[in-house]
């Protein structure tokens, strides 16, 4: 089973880090994996068949809300037609 997941996802791991934290979050996609914790700021690199494995749950980053920019289209200004 691939793992479907995105920079800034957060990943809910098997096993609690040290710290007591099992939340981590995507920073690096490739065939190694790059995590930070969320409690205390550690990094690490996992191979991708290493997390697949240990991976309980992936929580999806926030979608972001579209700016007023995106309705208007860049660099007009409301009103203005094209």
């Amino acid at each position: 089973m691939a793992l479907d997941i995105k920079v800034g996802d957060v990943l809910r791991m098997k096993k609690t880090h040290p710290c007591g934290n099992n939340l981590w979050q995507v920073s690096r996609l490739g065939a190694d994996i790059g995590m930070t914790c969320q409690k205390c700021g550690r990094h690490v690199l996992l191979a991708r068949s290493y997390l697949e494995r240990r991976v309980k749950d992936v929580i999806p980053r926030p979608a972001r809300n579209p700016g007023p920019e995106s309705e208007s289209g860049p660099g007009l200004i409301p009103g203005q037609e094209l």
